[in-house]
């Protein structure tokens, strides 16, 4: 697929500048011959294909270097020496490895949580944490009466909620104290106002 990106960048990159060449000289009153198109469009190739590597590389790079950053969250179930401080079945914190380091984030300061994929992203004081579960998978093991299903990728912390602004359609917009707008289904919407209330 790069090597096929390569060609398509190389072809719209040469076809782009001979356009704009031949409307230049156009201008001028001459003629612009880009020569033996063959010859010419391999050369520019080799010299596109490295321009379209370094695009390549520093974007795995980037994307490499935003994982590294956002961490990944587990939860922590047990303590390392003595009894557990509270049930496994609903931990009160979780154990969070970013950047090397192991930082414990309590349940409670969890501000909202989305499904991504094979993860779900805890969202706490404008970070993202990936912890690989399901929402569903880890809304059974936080609490009911502080966490609750707005839409079926979005958990919310109701102390967090500022806000529920229906609209036309019976869904509504839950507007959060960190200043996020996350959607509420009107599946959820009627849980939501119960639990709110």
């Amino acid at each position: 697929l790069y090597l096929l990106g390569s060609v398509v960048w190389s072809v719209l990159h040469v076809a782009g500048m001979v356009a704009v060449r031949k409307a230049v000289y156009a201008l001028l009153g001459d003629h612009y011959d880009f020569g033996d198109i063959w010859v010419r469009w391999g050369y520019e190739y080799l010299k596109d294909v490295r321009t379209f590597a370094l695009l390549v590389i520093t974007s795995h790079a980037a994307a490499w270097f935003g994982r590294r950053l956002q961490g990944e969250a587990r939860l922590f179930d047990l303590p390392d020496e003595g009894p557990p401080l509270e049930p496994v079945e609903r931990p009160e914190r979780f154990l969070v490895r970013k950047l090397g380091r192991d930082f414990l984030v309590a349940a409670a300061d969890i501000e909202w949580l989305q499904a991504a994929g094979n993860y779900v992203n805890l969202h706490l004081r404008g970070h993202d944490y990936p912890l690989r579960s399901t929402l569903a998978g880890i809304e059974a093991r936080l609490d009911p009466a502080v966490f609750v299903r707005v839409h079926r990728s979005y958990l919310v912390n109701l102390g967090r909620v500022v806000s529920i602004e229906p609209q036309d359609s019976g869904d509504a917009s839950v507007h959060m104290d960190d200043g996020s707008v996350l959607p509420c289904s009107r599946r959820y919407l009627p849980a939501l106002r119960d639990a709110a209330a």
